[in-house]
């Protein structure tokens, strides 16, 4: 036992590089459930891509004819777009152009984020081989024996992360032969929690300290931490009331909690709309208006969240350009542009 406490200290020194690899370390837009849904909001990847990169888009995946698709729900009717079609295809010219740019320092540009609506082994076999073919694209690491060495990552443009579930590992890191690379990354398990009810279960995720939810260091495979808002503000979206102080300190334990051991660290999904606004959302990631969520908005910037999962892609997007912005102006004040 007495040699546990130096093993997280080495992995966690050995993973810290990789918060820097991300966008320097700063945050990225998560453009939320980017697919369409029974062939409608189809122009959801055009208006993520629009925002600028470094982007991370997310699909949903399920299986259908053999191949994957994205989609909302595991039970497929065939009409879904591939994943081939809908993302490889869509950004081949802004990889390839990234390609032959060869701007190293900012990729990857596009993270592509999975999530799974169908875990039977032939789908993620199927991604992982859909993700061979386009290999020279992503982002990889070297196999290793002991999940706890974690591997330097090969920067590409396009990097793949996946969630928790085990079978994501055993088919995507351990069923691999040594020499392989790692061609996506899942996330870590959040630490296991004893509740009688829902409502326990609320209390306990926004209560508990971030060392009991984060257990664990990173591994080869597990190298981000995947949260909904429950972990900040008890209840979530809809039953969050006034921002206060104690909240953003919740909000900045947590992150400093994944960051010193050296996960990335994701929040989702917040979102701020009336009815009328709504574009196909769903209202449980709702905080009801546009001002209630530009507050958390701001808090996970001001927190240093690496991916803010969000619906509203443009007012997200406009936040963050106007703070960035206000921080050029801040660095280069008048007098000194004038000279």
């Amino acid at each position: 036992m007495r040699f546990l406490p130096l093993l997280f200290a080495v992995s966690a020194a050995l993973a810290q590089p990789q918060l820097d690899f991300l966008n320097h370390g700063r945050p990225v837009l998560d453009a939320h459930n980017c697919y369409p849904y029974d062939g409608r909001w189809a122009d959801r990847i055009d208006r993520a891509l629009a925002s600028g990169f470094p982007v991370s888009i997310e699909q949903d995946i399920a299986w259908a004819n053999g191949r994957p698709v994205v989609t909302h729900t595991s039970k497929t009717t065939g009409a879904e777009p591939t994943l081939r079609e809908y993302f490889f295809e869509r950004v081949r010219p802004i990889v390839e152009q990234a390609l032959k740019k060869n701007d190293r320092a900012s990729w990857p540009i596009l993270i592509l984020h999975f999530d799974f609506k169908s875990l039977e082994p032939e789908t993620l076999r199927g991604v992982w081989q859909l993700l061979g073919e386009y290999e020279s694209w992503i982002t990889t690491a070297p196999q290793t024996s002991d999940p706890h060495v974690v591997a330097p990552l090969d920067r590409k443009p396009i990097l793949a992360i996946t969630e928790d579930a085990d079978i994501q590992e055993q088919i995507f890191f351990r069923d691999l032969k040594p020499g392989e690379r790692l061609r996506v990354f899942g996330s870590a398990q959040t630490g296991g929690i004893e509740a009688k009810s829902r409502e326990e279960r609320a209390h306990l995720l926004a209560t508990l300290p971030p060392e009991r939810l984060l257990p664990d260091p990173p591994t080869n495979f597990r190298r981000w931490w995947n949260n909904s808002w429950f972990e900040v503000e008890e209840g979530g979206q809809t039953r969050a009331g006034d921002w206060t102080p104690a909240d953003g300190a919740r909000l900045g334990a947590l992150v400093a909690r994944a960051h010193r051991l050296g996960y990335w660290i994701r929040f989702y999904t917040l979102d701020g709309f009336s009815e009328s606004e709504n574009r196909g959302w769903d209202q449980g990631y709702n905080f009801g208006s546009l001002d209630a969520v530009k507050l958390r908005w701001n808090a996970a910037l001001d927190a240093q969240v690496d991916f803010i999962a969000t619906d509203q892609y443009e007012d997200l997007d406009a936040l963050m350009r106007s703070r960035a912005r206000q921080h050029v102006a801040a660095d280069h004040p008048r007098h000194q542009r004038d000279k």
